[in-house]
């Protein structure tokens, strides 16, 4: 299941639309994805009839990295452009701009392949979700992949639990401003609203005494996986190595959240591909 042409981007080199600038961190996260991607196909394509591609928070689909802005495409256009057995891609975007360059991409690459585009609010998502992903059924099985990768504490934690009730398994990037300006005492006394509903508690007992925000990045983590854990998800796990100047930690962990398989034999097959996750660092 290797990526093939136009996985080679030079499909894109003449796009001539705005493209979103990232740090080389970033592009290594989507190789990242795509190897958690390849392994959850492997590990449930035997089983399910149709897989699903979900992506809440697309973007505009292209992104460029370096002073040479090299332009390399997003998790959603990377698993478009793959030979991945998926029958269906349904994209989320809710930003006017990014929606619009999203809507001209998909139809100028990938015109030729079963791509929704949803511009609804998270609430009203589960309820669309209901309706335009088959139903699995007595014979028929259906495996929903969905990436959840905000860059940020934007979907509370009521919203994942809706998509665990319909069965989505779910791959989350914990990333998020956090350095010296956006820093832990930013999150808890000015945005602490935003921060509760994203971890699905009433007050901060658990996060009190955190001095520094490496303490606070770890203390979200773990809080984040014993909510899946009380929720009936088996949780995995990785870390990977981080130099960015938004995030300043040095190393980032990728959740992978399911009910329906086995979280630990997915990430084990990510391994196996070459995505070996680092020491988890204390």
């Amino acid at each position: 299941m290797n990526l093939k042409s136009p996985n080679d981007k030079s499909i894109f080199l003449s796009d001539g639309l705005s493209v979103t600038a990232t740090e080389p961190w970033f592009k290594v996260k989507v190789e990242v994805i795509q190897s958690y991607l390849r392994a959850f196909v492997m590990n449930v394509s035997v089983k399910a009839d149709e897989i699903v591609f979900v992506d809440l928070f697309t973007g505009s689909g292209l992104y460029s990295v370096g002073y040479k802005k090299e332009i390399f495409p997003g998790s959603s256009f990377a698993s478009l452009c793959s030979d991945f057995p998926i029958t269906q891609w349904i994209l989320c975007e809710r930003d006017p701009e990014s929606l619009q360059l999203l809507e001209r991409r998909v139809d100028r690459y990938f015109r030729r392949k079963n791509v929704l585009i949803l511009d609804s609010e998270l609430s009203q998502l589960p309820d669309k979700f209901r309706r335009v992903i088959s139903r699995p059924k007595r014979g028929h099985h259906v495996a929903v992949f969905c990436l959840v990768d905000p860059f940020g504490f934007d979907i509370p934690l009521s919203i994942i639990d809706s998509l665990a009730a319909l069965g989505f398994n779910i791959l989350m990037p914990f990333t998020f401003m956090l350095n010296e300006r956006s820093n832990y005492q930013h999150y808890l006394h000015e945005h602490p609203d935003k921060l509760l509903r994203y971890l699905g508690i009433n007050n901060f007992e658990r996060i009190a005494g955190v001095q520094n925000n490496l303490q606070f990045y770890k203390r979200i983590v773990r809080m984040y996986q014993n909510r899946m854990l009380v929720m009936g998800l088996n949780t995995a796990l990785s870390v990977h190595k981080m130099d960015s100047r938004l995030m300043e930690v040095p190393a980032y962990y990728i959740g992978l959240f399911t009910r329906q398989f086995s979280a630990k034999a997915i990430q084990a097959d990510v391994n196996l591909q070459g995505q070996l996750q680092i020491e988890m660092f204390e």
